[in-house]
């Protein structure tokens, strides 16, 4: 009796530090008081938060993001429909580059959760 083998993808969830920084970023961006642009329009940080996560979980369901780098590559930076920049304005600053304002945010947190040298 042959068996034949069959190649079932299989969905790889990314480390659970991973999961706990792009979370992290989620949350600092809904709770920062800042504005997140995309496509011309500025959004709240509740918005920009729920937009992202969908993002993530698209991304996620295909087995897109394996780092918090790739999830900023991949969601934080630019429209996946019109490959414009994101943008995020905070009060009292200029706008800037929504990848920046991630990865400035990621550093930090890794700053926070580090073990103490």
């Amino acid at each position: 009796m042959a068996l034949a083998f069959v190649a079932i993808p299989v969905s790889a969830e990314p480390p659970p530090e991973t999961v706990r920084e792009m979370e992290g970023l989620i949350d600092a961006l809904r709770d920062s008081g800042c504005e997140f642009q995309r496509n011309g329009r500025w959004y709240d940080g509740g918005r920009a938060a729920t937009h992202l996560r969908r993002k993530q979980a698209w991304l996620l369901e295909r087995d897109l993001i394996s780092s918090s780098e790739q999830f900023i590559e991949r969601a934080g930076s630019r429209s996946s429909l019109t490959g414009r920049p994101y943008q995020v304005r905070c009060p009292g600053a200029d706008p800037m580059p929504s990848a920046r304002w991630l990865n400035e945010t990621l550093e930090s947190l890794r700053a926070r959760t580090s073990p103490s040298r």
